[in-house]
């Protein structure tokens, strides 16, 4: 009997064990009791201006039950949010607003705590909790904004230079806005806390407002309005009919060599070179010419631009033009450049020193150099025979940089010349008019500049 009762007691012992064992894992691999703290997010750069809305988020995989977001001012503590919710939520964004009365007037400092606790069963069901605190700096004051100087016209399709001040201990962010969407950056002028920008109305923007915008980390914005006498231009719009010779010429061989269907007909493989190639070819354009350097930048003298001798003018910048086939609108496109033609394969040569940022082949443009002058200003000079520069050199006042030529979209020989101001296409006739870069550029730096001193 003593046997039996023995054997009975190591089999109970084993079943408990096992199930002890089951347990421990069932409670270490289960969801529901899962061991993970609320993951808590609070936005913030070390500083805020009191008004700017509060920005907070909590992730849990087992769902948030419980939550409280209190804001600390000195000895005042004030809840912004709470609740307890039967139904956990996976995911809480908070933009809380602080009432003014808050913060008192003479504290610099909060600090902002957030609580949660999740719906996992671990801790005897009680769940995980997590607390987080930031400390924020109170900076209430917006920075300063002032225009120095600026150009006193723009035209539509054309340029123009701001020189302005702006100033605060915590700047985060300093560029020029726009009315139609476009941002312009500015760089260091002349003196600290002063800066510089070249700007554009692009041709096919209707309207043209610009504004320096200044923003500090702790939220708080400044504006200024860059005050330009708007000048309206009328650019010219063509009626283009379509030739059976003209689509099955070189429009096709364009087409076919740049990857338009097999199958496409003639007025798709037309639609092929002058809006996809078209498009694919100014991105990259774009890309290279939209990119400004943050060095200081103490004067910019540019000689009128002229880059063929002798060049007449073959088609103009700004044209819109509307393409037709049998009487039907198909397609339409606008062209951003000065087509200018002298003798075949004439001299192109530069009246200002430059950056080669591009020097090779691209689509309907043909062989084409892009040059960089600085302050975002470009010239690009397209359809090319050959290229005598390279990607990366720096090629002085007087040098012969290419040819023209056909290649490319191009029917005779010509170049394209384009000038683009932060990635915007302009008007190349102002930069090849000594008379306007002196008014809108070197005068409007000199005066920048007199200003300053005067400070100094």
């Amino acid at each position: 009997m003593r046997r039996r009762k023995k054997g009975y007691g190591g089999v109970m012992f084993l079943s408990i064990l096992l199930a002890a064992i089951g347990g421990a894992v069932y409670l270490y691999t289960s969801d529901a009791f899962e061991r993970d703290v609320p993951d808590i997010r609070i936005e913030n750069s070390g500083y805020w201006n009191g008004e700017a809305p509060l920005k907070v988020s909590i992730d849990d995989q087992s769902g948030i039950v419980e939550y409280k977001i209190t804001l600390m001012s000195g000895s005042n503590q004030t809840i912004l949010s709470e609740a307890k919710s039967p139904a956990p939520e996976k995911s809480k964004q908070f933009e809380l607003q602080v009432p003014a009365r808050t913060i008192g007037k003479q504290t610099d400092v909060v600090t902002l705590e957030v609580e949660a606790r999740d719906a996992s069963r671990w801790n005897f069901f009680a769940g995980n909790r997590a607390v987080k605190r930031v400390t924020l700096k109170i900076d209430a004051r917006r920075p300063k904004v002032g225009i120095i100087a600026n150009s006193y016209k723009i035209t539509k399709g054309g340029s123009a230079l701001v020189v302005f001040e702006a100033e605060d201990e915590n700047l985060e962010e300093l560029y020029i806005e726009t009315s139609f969407g476009r941002r312009f950056k500015a760089v260091p002028f002349y003196a600290e806390n002063y800066y510089v920008a070249l700007i554009a109305w692009p041709v096919t923007a209707e309207r043209f407002r610009a504004y320096v915008i200044a923003d500090d980390v702790a939220g708080n914005r400044a504006k200024a309005y860059i005050p330009l006498h708007l000048q309206e231009k009328q650019y010219r719009v063509s009626k283009i009919k379509l030739s059976d010779h003209f689509l099955n010429g070189k429009v096709s061989d364009l087409a076919q060599m740049y990857g338009a269907p097999a199958n496409a007909d003639m007025i798709e493989r037309f639609r092929y070179v002058n809006e996809t190639m078209r498009a694919q070819n100014e991105e990259l354009i774009h890309n290279i010419t939209s990119k400004v350097g943050d060095a200081q930048i103490d004067r910019f003298d540019q000689q009128p631009f002229y880059p063929l001798r002798n060049g007449q003018v073959v088609a103009s910048f700004g044209d819109h033009r509307l393409y037709y086939y049998n009487g039907a609108k198909v397609s339409e496109s606008y062209h951003l450049g000065l087509d200018l033609a002298s003798v075949k394969m004439g001299k192109i040569k530069i009246q200002n020193p430059a950056d080669i940022v591009f020097a090779d082949e691209n689509g309907i443009y043909g062989n084409m150099p892009i040059l960089a002058h600085g302050l975002g200003l470009y010239t690009l000079y397209g359809h090319c025979s050959n290229l005598n520069v390279t990607q990366g050199e720096h090629v002085d006042a007087g040098t012969h940089i290419a040819n023209t030529g056909m290649t490319g979209y191009a029917m005779g020989d010509h170049l394209h010349f384009g000038v683009l101001v932060q990635g915007v296409e302009v008007r190349p006739e102002e930069w090849m008019d000594k008379q306007w870069i002196r008014l809108n550029v070197s005068d409007v730096i000199k005066e920048a500049k007199k200003v300053i001193d005067r400070r100094r």
